[in-house]
């Protein structure tokens, strides 16, 4: 049979990978000690302590991050990269929402908001960023 070529453009990964690595880090670090993120949004009591129910809930958080991260860093250049960055991007945005909306004080708030969706944007800007050289892949049939 005839072959079948599909030719795509490549984007240039670097700042993909080098944000995946500080994703990964900060998951990790965040899942190791939950008040990195707790803090600053103001999900520390009165003493400044993480409650056992917020740490569980932010480590889970913490956890999707560096699996994210991880999957930027390592995902062969293509679709799949492309995913683990539209999974970024998704996670961003959700966290735009939800922490916009429940976290208390309209500074915190507002911050959680310009975090999440810089993050986002940072990945967007990865994705988008001009072509590399071009590449042709396929497979015979």
């Amino acid at each position: 049979m005839a072959d079948r070529w599909v030719e795509v453009t490549a984007t240039r990964t670097g700042g993909l990978r080098v944000q995946g690595a500080a994703t990964f880090a900060y998951g990790v670090a965040t899942a190791y000690r939950p008040a990195l993120l707790a803090r600053p949004a103001g999900l520390v009591d009165a003493d400044g302590a993480v409650e056992p129910h917020t740490a569980l809930v932010l480590r889970s958080m913490a956890w999707r991050d560096a699996a994210v991260g991880l999957a930027m860093l390592l995902a062969p250049q293509g679709p799949a990269l492309t995913a683990a960055g539209a999974v970024r991007i998704a996670s961003d945005v959700g966290d735009a929402l939800f922490f916009g909306r429940a976290l208390r004080g309209r500074l915190r708030r507002a911050g959680a908001v310009v975090s999440a969706l810089g993050w986002a944007a940072v990945t967007v800007a990865g994705l988008a960023a001009g072509p590399g050289r071009r590449v042709s892949a396929g497979r015979r049939k």
